[in-house]
């Protein structure tokens, strides 16, 4: 008998070789899609320490220090009192007149702020709600709450710590910031917080974590 054109069907197969990267790449990216794709990934937020300046669109601002405050007792009846403080040099770069403001008590009320202290969206850690904020800005005059347009200001935040309460060694800040455009609900443009849409909440987008070591024993 003659053979079937095209050979015997008996002859083994070479084995097809993939190299080992080839078969690492198709694993990452297939992880990667599992996640949610190569362009959704997150950011990690810039990592900064005291002396650090960020552009946060409507303020430029300078994280000076973290320190403890004592103010003396003024008399026989008063106390020695004790602050953790939190020193910036903010630059309002806006049009217009803006607050000091306060940090918000959680980080999806704070998407609709635009004053200073409403873009320390988290402080960590955490003080008692009785601890303050306190808030102010430093001027010739002596406190106060408003922030210039091109006016440089040290603003303080300030909490109280309590009687032999030990003050925490280091301060962590989540830090947002604001863009000037359109607003949903009309054409007219203004600065807002940078935030995002998660499930019904409105989170605001970190543009930086800024971590300062907390000084002790400043003196008022």
């Amino acid at each position: 008998m003659t053979e079937p054109s095209g050979g015997s069907t008996d002859k083994p197969r070479r084995p097809v070789v993939v190299p080992a990267i080839a078969l690492v790449a198709i694993t990452v990216i297939g992880i990667t899609a599992l996640l949610g794709g190569l362009n959704e990934t997150p950011d990690a937020p810039d990592p900064l320490s005291e002396g650090a300046v960020l552009d946060q669109g409507l303020y430029s601002t300078k994280f000076v220090e973290s320190r403890v405050r004592i103010e003396p007792a003024q008399n026989e009846w008063d106390e020695e009192k004790r602050f953790v403080e939190l020193l910036f040099d903010v630059t309002n770069q806006g049009d217009a007149t803006a607050s000091v403001g306060l940090p918000p008590e959680k980080p999806e009320q704070a998407f609709t702020f635009t004053s200073f202290a409403g873009s320390l969206v988290k402080i960590s850690p955490a003080f008692d709600k009785d601890a303050g904020p306190f808030t102010f800005a430093l001027s010739k005059g002596g406190e106060t709450r408003q922030l210039h347009p091109g006016v440089p200001s040290r603003v303080v935040v300030r909490y109280k710590l309590k009687e032999n309460e030990q003050p925490p060694e280091k301060i962590t800040l989540d830090v947002a910031s604001f863009e000037f455009e359109s607003q949903f609900n009309d054409d007219i443009p203004a600065w807002q917080m940078i935030s995002k849409e998660v499930g019904e909440k409105h989170l605001p987008e970190i543009k930086a974590r800024v971590t300062m070591s907390v000084k002790k024993g400043d003196a008022a």
